[in-house]
């Protein structure tokens, strides 16, 4: 009798895990496509997935510009806002990430370090513009601050890197 209660127990056990791992998974929401993640893993070196990650991030940028420049009545729209905002916010944070990964292992990132701070410039400068003149700024006030302040952590490892990562190297002429 104790063994067939243990043996329906068990049993229920594995129906409740095996449909609550769908349900789970499809509420975990990506901020890469399949194709971007594809170029990612494709990537040879840390300073390529490093300028992937700025170049997606500009990406979600140019997508907030169109969809703040097309004003909607859409119920939604403060959703989109903010997604494309922590979207671009786990794009700078994992190439603040690879940075420092790189900045550990003596990579030579130096090119994708040059793209965070020239482009990270920009997005902070776009960022901040937004702070004080966006519209619709009370719908995504919030997740714009963790963007600027993601956008400027990266920046800070990127010069931290370029200050302690040894130059390339340079190649002599014969």
């Amino acid at each position: 009798m104790r063994s067939k209660l243990i043996g329906c127990a068990l049993c229920l056990a594995v129906c409740l895990a095996a449909f609550a791992a769908p349900a789970a998974a499809q509420e975990k929401k990506e901020y890469l496509s399949e194709i971007e993640a594809d170029k990612i893993r494709d990537a040879e070196t840390t300073g390529q997935r490093i300028k992937l990650f700025v170049a997606f991030a500009a990406d979600r940028i140019k997508k907030l510009q169109y969809e703040l420049g097309h004003p909607s009545t859409d119920p939604r729209r403060a959703e989109r806002l903010n997604g494309l905002l922590n979207a671009y916010t786990g794009c700078v944070d994992d190439a603040g990430e690879l940075i420092e990964l790189g900045r550990d292992k003596q990579e030579n990132i130096h090119d994708g370090i040059k793209e965070m701070q020239t482009k990270g410039k920009e997005f902070l400068a776009y960022f901040e513009e937004l702070a004080k003149n966006g519209v619709e700024r009370d719908s995504y006030k919030d997740t714009l601050d963790d963007a600027i302040e993601a956008t400027k952590e990266a920046l800070a490892d990127a010069s931290k890197a370029e200050k302690e990562i040894a130059p390339p190297p340079v190649r002599r002429k014969k």
